[in-house]
């Protein structure tokens, strides 16, 4: 590890803690030269894959564009921010656990369609008239008609 303040290339480490709900490690560092303190962080990097769209063009995973879409269709919704986060964090856990170099964006799409039908049905059909881009009302009307079945069927299993 290179010094912040005289380049010099060694050190030793003076203490090491876990940290950021246990996904890091915290490390005091002296600098063997100076004798000046610093602090680095290590954590595993996360490998998410290329998202392939439906003109086949690749872009990378960005978990911004998940949460920010989530937010629109969940705007005055009784939906926690941390709600949200949880649900993405889900999401992206999903396809990491998947280990492949490329998915379908509609994948990724579907997932957040699903997640947002168990936060709030307002939410998912807002999101799903954006995402499915209905070519009329009667196509609307269809996914409204699948969410209240599902939302029967789940209720007559309670």
């Amino acid at each position: 590890m290179k010094c912040p303040f005289c380049s010099f290339q060694e050190d030793k480490v003076v203490d090491s803690r876990t940290s950021k709900n246990g996904l890091a490690v915290r490390r005091r560092r002296e600098c063997l030269q100076c004798g000046k303190r610093f602090t680095t962080y290590e954590q595993v990097e996360d490998i998410l894959p290329m998202l392939v769209k439906k003109d086949n063009r690749r872009e990378p995973f960005d978990r911004f564009k998940i949460v920010s879409g989530m937010r629109k269709a969940c705007e005055k919704r009784p939906v926690s921010t941390e709600q949200l986060e949880q649900a993405v964090d889900e999401i992206e856990k999903i396809i990491q656990n998947r280990m492949e170099k490329e998915i379908p964006a509609s994948e990724v799409g579907d997932l957040v369609m699903r997640k947002l039908a168990e936060l709030d049905d307002v939410a998912y059909v807002r999101f799903a008239s954006v995402y499915r881009q209905f070519k009329d009302i009667n196509a609307f009307m269809e996914e409204v008609k699948t969410l209240l079945a599902s939302q029967t069927s789940l209720d007559k299993g309670k």
